[in-house]
């Protein structure tokens, strides 16, 4: 992980000249999102929905395929917004840099990976998992912190009664497994149904319910682009808000098909089961300021996982001060 900080900050540095001048139209905002997954779907329905372009505003969205290179994006100037773990914001803080990017919106309040095994287990129980290899992901990002987290509550220690793999980058970790990699994997939906629906893995337990509430998923901007851009910012989380309202109170078939065009690849059957396991688990914020408690805990994990040093304080990353307007 230091060694992608270092990265990311030799990044930083060279494009600081540089740094929000990419996008030069006003009615623009470019969204740089750490996957493509149905967990972001508040996002991809508000643009079903027209209601960006209801408010004046074009998105431009770009797949990051992980929370470091959406960081990237951010803090260079090549995307407005980011939608990532905020773990990501902490790391960036912890370096010392002034203008860091910091949190203005909440989306997701669990993890979004499910745990996927090569064998139907419909009476899974995490004993299951001794002597197994897990494909973790990203050492440092937030799907494998929470699934480390989750494997140490259960009494799992890397190297002793199991073997967590963290070598496999997060965009291939699907693809990894199906090739004969470990046992199990964390997936994000519509991956891990897919993978149902072809024979060529299960889900055997929810992550996210296992864990409980945590600031999974967040909307990141430099402090810079936050002031300059209040209400533009303002009107994007109302969007947000409005979108995640209209899926909570439709039925998962009828979101599929507004969701269909944004899934290339996948099916309707595919994309309302996905949204069906995010629904049980209580994916979605209702409001996007995020909470004090929530941050702690998340921050637990992080310790738990070896990647904070000092705890960081709340003030400091979250900005909550446009998100506590939407729905109030």
């Amino acid at each position: 992980m230091k060694k992608i900080l270092l990265v990311v900050l030799a990044l930083i540095l060279v494009a600081l000249p540089l740094t929000a001048c990419d996008n030069n139209d006003d009615n623009k905002i470019i969204v740089n999102e750490t996957t493509h997954s149905i967990f972001y779907a508040p996002q991809y329905l508000a643009m079903a929905l027209g209601y960006f372009e209801e408010a004046g505003y074009e998105i431009e969205l770009i797949n990051g395929q992980g929370s470091d290179l959406s960081m990237t994006a951010v803090v260079t100037g090549a995307a407005d917004i980011a939608l990532l773990g905020p773990e990501t914001v902490l790391y960036v803080y912890q370096q010392g840099r002034q203008d860091y990017p910091v949190v203005f919106g909440q989306l997701t309040k669990r993890d979004g990976s499910f745990l996927v095994g090569r064998e139907f287990e419909p009476d899974f129980d995490w004993s299951n998992l001794a002597g197994k290899e897990i494909i973790m992901g990203r050492r440092g990002g937030m799907p494998a912190m929470t699934l480390q987290y989750v494997l140490n509550q259960h009494g799992y220690r890397d190297g002793e009664n199991i073997t967590m793999n963290y070598d496999v980058p997060f965009a291939l970790t699907g693809p990894s497994f199906v090739s004969g990699t470990g046992d199990y994997v964390a997936l994000f939906e519509p991956t891990a149904s897919e993978l149902e629906k072809e024979k060529s893995g299960f889900i055997v337990e929810s992550i996210g319910a296992e864990s409980g509430e945590v600031p999974y998923t967040c909307f990141v901007a430099t402090q810079e682009y936050i002031k300059n851009n209040t209400k533009k910012l303002e009107k994007y989380l109302d969007c947000i808000y409005r979108a995640t309202q209209y899926l909570l109170s439709h039925d998962n078939a009828s979101i599929a098909e507004l969701l269909l065009p944004y899934f290339e690849g996948s099916d309707k059957d595919t994309i309302a089961s996905a949204l069906g396991n995010y629904r049980a688990n209580d994916s979605w914020v209702i409001y996007p300021s995020m909470t004090e408690d929530s941050f702690n805990r998340m921050q637990d994990i992080m310790q738990n996982a070896g990647e904070l040093s000092d705890r960081i304080e709340f003030s400091k990353v979250i900005d909550n001060s446009i998100a506590d307007k939407i729905g109030r």
